[in-house]
């Protein structure tokens, strides 16, 4: 099975849980008994609720939703009483209804601990009461309206449960074995064109193999995002204390696998041993020149067999990762070694991928790979564990500034909505207000986006059922059948761009509502004045959030770019080959560059985010956001984030390795130190320079700041005293040169005489990790060059009527940081 078929096969069968759920609840509502159907007055939470916990969702997701509506109603039932008791029903005129829902919706959406669906789910039903007893009055008494929507909350709730059951469990363990043979095939093609391309003997072979490789890279990377999100959903809580702590869950669903399949491998923690190297494949090519000279027909067989051995091992016909053939690996990893060992001065990106080889024949995780001195803190603290968690409870009883923000702007939007939408049409109330109730969310969002996909969503679910309604107006008890396909086209069409979740599920919840509620009066009328309610809702959705969210996607994008370039500056401080006299700091060093190379993993994925973000807001009279600049910034992060890795995993293996035969290595790590004392000379000011320039909002600023320095300069001929000075960081040939002379220690080691084999195998292994570790560095650089010329061009595109010299604004910076 292809990824194609895999993708297809698996959102079809979304769509069709949510077909089957919502026609349950839909024919429960309209066609139940009498008695059941007293208590299911609220058919729009009923839908809404079905299609917020089924879509895309497994088994466990479904039964965590129902614990969600537990949570919910119990909230719900409390504030909705003690409202009602306190004002009397018969008091709730369309100001005190829109009160009561602001203050309401600020006691759900400020303890931080509460899951937003909680609050989602919460929200929807304040609406339905709150808007029902001003309508009523005090007809149903205190109880009824709080009763009906929870009743009518637990239908859909059911009705999702039953769907998810049905014909067998959806389990999302079960989901992501599926995934491991695909990855694994993805993974092993890769392979396959990564050695091909390094071993093809023309040009154009080798780019066509790379550019095959790199076709697969995007594919992989979302197989892989989808293994670890459906071990996410696998591994939470069956019902999660979310009111108090946040935390992993028991594997619920994975122990119930392991006892049925207790002789299956779990390949979970291979995934990103695998991943990461093959990436690094990626770059290395990437900066190869084809054909490789130093690839000899002897190298070329080793390659081939190891190309072998990762399609037996990764092929369809064997599990996935499991380890095979030690005779056979131990001599390929032999030969790649010996081979390595002549390569390694003369060429660093082909040496660096044989070194990704040796990696993945040695099963080597440098991504998980901790200080056993860690570990055994860690175990010493286990004995903490109940103090902290108590102490984590108090702290998430007590509500951050983020938490206050977005209670304020739930409750503003919520009490406004109800408001407007009860002075606007006091029937149809409800919808200005409910639409809205589920678009909330923690943290940033495109808010443009969202509210654009909604309401393009509600009108063409609103026509739809208008349609339905048309054509089978004589056939009342059938017109439920049509809005099946439909349910499905919609839970397809969440996966599209332009529209999104957002877009899909008002889609479907529109058709819904127009044909599976009964109506006082026509639909096209009822289906208008809700379009009405709709964009009521969205408009002050759309105010408040520009209230509290002044700063642009853009904008915020352009300050995570700074603090990425922030972290990347203090990971290349921690770099330093650790000499035998100093091996106390080794682990201290290496573990310092790997949190900080996780916190730039983390930055970067931020900076990922905004930037979608930035690509769905709308420009207004702003400069259009500069999506190429910031993607390929981003790749040049992402490259340095994954080369940091090999640069802490070689510091830490050098360091080690250096210690079995001090007195030859003292030197040389000396030596190669005063390179990347060289190296941190040239990248960490150019990095801290770039990191102030995109700290800054407009070049009049920084024009106003170097004044300030009274930098001098020769205006006529644009020329500074001292050129070495402040021109311009090229970094080309600063590369060349510390390429060179990684080159020459490593011929330097390779000419070093041993009369042992274990003087040669440890000579061997140290020229690997240290042309590694010179590769990393120089790829380091020619990054960084990249960035500086992206940031270069985000300005020009920022500032298209300024006059100002861009080159010269860079030297002059150049000095100001010189200085």
């Amino acid at each position: 099975m292809s990824e194609t078929s895999w993708v297809w096969r698996s959102r079809l069968g979304c769509a069709l849980r949510t077909t089957l759920a919502c026609s349950m609840a839909g024919c429960t509502y309209l066609y139940g008994p009498a008695p059941l159907q007293r208590y299911l007055t609220f058919p729009s939470f009923i839908y809404s609720t079905t299609v917020l916990i089924v879509s895309d969702a497994t088994l466990g997701d479904t039964l965590r939703g129902c614990w969600h509506v537990l949570c919910a109603s119990i909230q719900v039932m409390m504030l909705s009483l003690f409202s009602l008791k306190l004002i009397g029903p018969e008091n709730f005129t369309n100001l005190v209804a829109a009160l009561a829902m602001a203050a309401s919706a600020f006691v759900v959406a400020l303890p931080e601990s509460t899951n937003v669906v909680i609050k989602q789910l919460a929200f929807g039903q304040l609406v339905n009461v709150y808007v029902r007893t001003v309508i009523e009055g005090a007809e149903e008494g205190l109880l009824m309206h709080p009763i009906r929507i929870v009743c009518s909350t637990a239908l859909g709730a059911l009705a999702s449960l039953i769907a998810m059951l049905l014909p067998y469990p959806c389990l999302a363990y079960s989901q992501s074995r599926k995934l491991y043979p695909l990855y694994a095939k993805n993974t092993c093609e890769r392979l396959n064109y990564n050695i091909e391309a390094i071993s093809a003997l023309d040009n154009s072979a080798a780019i066509g193999f790379f550019t095959q490789a790199r076709s697969l890279c995007t594919t992989g990377t979302k197989l892989l995002q989808s293994i670890r999100s459906k071990l996410d959903q696998a591994t939470n809580f069956l019902f999660d204390l979310d009111f108090f702590i946040k935390q992993d869950g028991m594997h619920w669903e994975r122990l119930q696998t392991r006892i049925f399949n207790h002789h299956q491998i779990d390949p979970e923690e291979n995934l990103q041993d695998f991943e990461l190297p093959i990436r690094a494949m990626d770059i290395a090519l990437s900066t190869c020149t084809f054909p490789t000279k130093v690839i000899d027909e002897e190298l070329r067989g080793i390659l081939l067999k190891c190309r072998e051995h990762f399609s037996q091992k990764l092929g369809p016909q064997s599990k996935c990762f499991v380890p095979i053939d030690a005779t056979a690996t131990s001599e390929m990893k032999k030969g790649i070694l010996t081979k390595n060992f002549s390569i390694a001065y003369k060429d660093l990106p082909t040496s660096f991928f044989l070194y990704c080889v040796h990696l993945l024949l040695d099963d080597s995780p440098i991504g998980k790979k901790t200080d056993p001195v860690l570990r055994k803190t860690k175990k010493s603290g286990d004995f903490q564990c109940n103090t902290k968690r108590v102490r984590q409870v108090i702290v998430n009883l007590i509500p951050s500034n983020h938490d206050l923000v977005f209670a304020i702007k739930c409750s503003l939007s919520l009490g406004l909505a109800v408001f407007f939408g009860l002075i606007y049409n006091k029937e149809n109330g409800y919808w200005a207000g409910l639409l809205i109730a589920l678009c909330f969310v923690t943290g940033r969002h495109p808010t443009f986006y969202l509210a654009n996909a909604r309401g393009q969503g509600t009108a063409m679910g609103s026509i739809y059922g208008i349609i339905c309604c048309f054509l089978f107006e004589r056939f009342v008890y059938i017109r439920f059948l049509p809005l099946l396909p439909w349910v499905v086209f919609c839970s397809l069409l969440r996966y599209s761009r332009m529209y999104g979740k957002a877009g899909g599920i008002s889609a479907v919840t529109g058709a819904l509502l127009v044909v599976g509620m009964k109506h006082s009066d026509h639909p096209s009328q009822f289906a208008l004045a809700r379009i009405v309610e709709a964009t009521i809702g969205l408009l002050c959705f759309v105010t408040v959030e520009i209230i509290f969210n002044p700063c642009r996607a853009s904008t915020m994008a352009k300050s995570e770019l700074s603090q990425c370039l922030r972290s990347l500056q203090d990971c290349i401080d921690q770099i330093v080959i650790i000499t035998p006299t100093e091996r106390e700091k080794s682990s201290s060093i290496c573990q310092a560059l790997k949190e900080g190379q996780t916190k730039l993993k983390c930055l970067v994925d931020k900076l990922e985010e905004f930037t979608v973000e930035a690509e769905l807001e709308p420009n207004f009279w702003f400069v259009p956001f500069n999506n190429a600049c910031y993607r390929k910034m981003l790749e040049s992060l992402s490259r340095m984030t994954d080369l940091l890795l090999f640069v802490a995993y070689s510091m830490e293996t050098i360091g080690l390795l250096s210690q079995k035969d001090g007195e030859f290595w003292v030197d040389l790590c000396d030596r190669v130190n005063e390179n990347v004392v060289i190296f941190k000379n040239k990248v960490g000011p150019t990095l801290k320079r770039l990191e102030e320039i995109t700290r800054i909002k407009s070049p009049r600023e920084l024009e106003n700041v170097l004044k300030n320095k009274n930098l001098p300069c020769d205006i006529e001929k644009q020329e500074y005293p001292n050129e070495s000075v402040f021109r311009i960081w090229s970094g080309n040939e600063d590369v060349d040169s510390i390429t060179g002379s990684f080159l020459q220690h490593l011929e330097e080691m390779a000419n070093k005489t041993y009369t042992n084999i274990d003087g040669e195998m440890l000579k061997g292994q140290m020229l690997s990790h240290y042309s590694c570790f010179g590769f990393c560095t120089s790829s380091l650089m020619t990054e960084t060059i990249k960035i500086q010329s992206e940031v270069k061009e985000l300005l020009i595109w920022e500032n298209p009527s300024s006059q100002t010299n861009f080159e010269e604004l860079f030297c002059k910076d150049q000095a100001q940081f010189s200085e």
